[in-house]
């Protein structure tokens, strides 16, 4: 059953890419009627790939449920129609290059000066402010400028994090204000203006590092698969070349794994190896004791041992472990290209999965929205 948590609220998107469109997309699959603001050509990530029945795996991820309206806002008949269009909307997402909604005459401060009630989102690289602030960014570039890439990979050198990770923390970010949003305006009437970058976002998520360098002195070391400042918590090959990768997170556990799983109890007390900063200063020496049980042991043997431990453990997956996992909850979304299964959203509400509807066809809602919109028309009619 699709949601209708956000029923009647009207949002209009002009985006592109991951970040905006990974708000506008969880304001759709909780019941937003969502106008995707599309270029003639069309939003640049439906060409990222083809991989999903031709489609792209990015646009299928974020874009169902929405009306998909093709504007050339160069030409005056286009700025008019999305102008009428925001006169009625209750949120106007923009994800443009810096300065580009100002020049359109669409300034998120002028909007909300005409519309009170209206909430504007800017997602941008580096926020409305700062001298960086003209700068246009794409996910891998804030990775490196946040220092994410510099705390990521092997001491052999630095690497991406696997996902888009600074679009979808400023899309979380997003999202998040707006509903927070949503519900200020509900008790005191009056929208507001969000500001989310891409640096700011994963900025906050750099906190941990950050705050270890600035008062603790410590750069965090790229470690692999192993946590940089928890041992043993890492990743560890077993007999038959498959790796676990399991965490120790406190003294009893400690314990219980020396214990259970290394069968080795001396051990917890030995010095090198009694706290977990003794544990990280010594690591070299405790990785020794553990390869050493665990290069005769199978990975169901070692799991074994762990779960008896009650020690927390995960499987090292491949993209193959993922796709038979048997832990998905998957959902089906409709596309231009047919019906296709995806992961789920993290949350499950009520124990129901959540129904998205169908990623559109490029303009597939254009002359739709000329039509409703193409007379003056007010929100507040």
């Amino acid at each position: 059953m699709q949601s209708t948590d956000l029923e009647g609220i009207l949002v209009v998107s002009i985006e592109q890419a991951v970040a905006a469109p990974y708000l506008s997309g969880r304001l759709a699959g909780a019941g937003a009627r969502v106008l995707k603001i599309e270029r003639p050509e069309g939003d640049f990530s439906r060409g990222y790939d083809r991989l999903v029945q031709g489609e792209s795996a990015y646009f299928v991820w974020l874009n169902g449920g929405k009306e998909s309206v093709c504007l050339d806002l160069r030409e005056a008949a286009a700025r008019d129609l999305l102008a009428r269009m925001i006169a009625r909307a209750d949120i106007f997402i923009q994800n443009l290059a810096p300065g580009a909604i100002t020049r359109m005459g669409f300034d998120p401060e002028v909007l909300r000066k005409n519309d009170p009630r209206l909430i504007t989102v800017s997602i941008s690289g580096y926020g409305d402010t700062g001298p960086d602030r003209h700068l246009k960014a794409y996910d891998l570039l804030v990775q490196a400028e946040s220092g994410l890439s510099g705390i990521t990979g092997t001491p052999e050198g630095m690497a991406r994090v696997g996902v888009s990770v600074g679009d979808i923390a400023a899309g979380m970010t997003a999202h998040s204000a707006v509903l927070q949003a949503l519900l200020a305006r509900e008790r005191t009437g009056q929208g507001r203006h969000i500001a989310v970058s891409l640096f700011h976002a994963l900025g906050d998520w750099m906190n941990v590092p950050y705050l270890q360098y600035v008062y603790g002195g410590k750069v965090a070391p790229r470690a692999g698969l192993l946590h940089p400042t928890i041992a043993p918590y890492g990743a560890y090959t077993c007999a038959d070349g498959k790796a676990i990768l399991f965490a120790i997170q406190n003294g009893r556990e400690w314990r219980q794994f020396c214990i259970d799983v290394l069968d080795q109890p001396d051990l917890a007390e030995d010095a090198r190896f009694i706290d977990n900063s003794a544990r990280v200063a010594n690591r070299s020496a405790l990785d020794g004791y553990v390869n050493a049980v665990f290069s005769r042991l199978s990975r169901p043997a070692v799991i074994s041992r762990l779960e008896d431990a009650r020690i927390a453990y995960g499987r090292v997956s491949t993209l193959e472990d993922l796709a038979q996992h048997p832990q998905n909850r998957l959902i089906t979304v409709e596309t231009p290209s047919g019906p296709v299964q995806m992961l789920a959203p993290g949350a499950l509400i009520d124990n129901t999965l959540p129904d998205f509807g169908p990623v559109p066809a490029l303009g597939a809602h254009t002359a739709a929205a000329w039509a409703e919109f193409g007379a003056e028309t007010s929100r507040h009619d």
